[in-house]
């Protein structure tokens, strides 16, 4: 598990690899990955936008953004947390990913950025 905290919001990522989902064949890798939020603040959060940096060991890029994540603009109190699980597909074995996410403090209504850490996305027979 990586974690990182920034802004008084910590992250902290799980991945895995999903072979029912993949087709090597086809330069098909499917992983998944699991985040925690928690709100380590004095104030409640709203998270509006996620905005994300995909890379894989064939040397492509590309980025995402959008609101929310995986649908939902979730509101944490002080103290709270929030999970969610969401997937990647690369077209090689192994990747990273990193982001960023846009909150909002709802007391002062002021937003400011939450940075994801970057985490590693690796075919199980790759970390030989």
């Amino acid at each position: 598990m990586t974690s990182l905290i920034s802004s008084g919001i910590k992250v902290s990522v799980e991945t895995y690899y999903q072979p029912d989902y993949s087709n090597p064949l086809q330069s098909e890798f499917m992983f998944a990955y699991r985040i925690r939020i928690e709100n380590h603040n004095a104030f409640p959060v709203k998270l509006h936008r996620r905005h994300w940096h995909i890379f894989d060991s064939t040397g492509s890029t590309r980025e995402v953004e959008g609101e929310g994540v995986v649908g939902v603009q979730p509101v944490l109190q002080p103290g709270e947390s929030y999970q969610y699980v969401s997937g990647c597909n690369l077209r090689s074995e192994m990747g990273r990913m990193y982001g960023t996410y846009q909150m909002e403090n709802l007391n002062s209504k002021q937003t400011f950025e939450v940075r994801i850490p970057s985490f590693d996305m690796f075919v199980p027979f790759k970390a030989n």
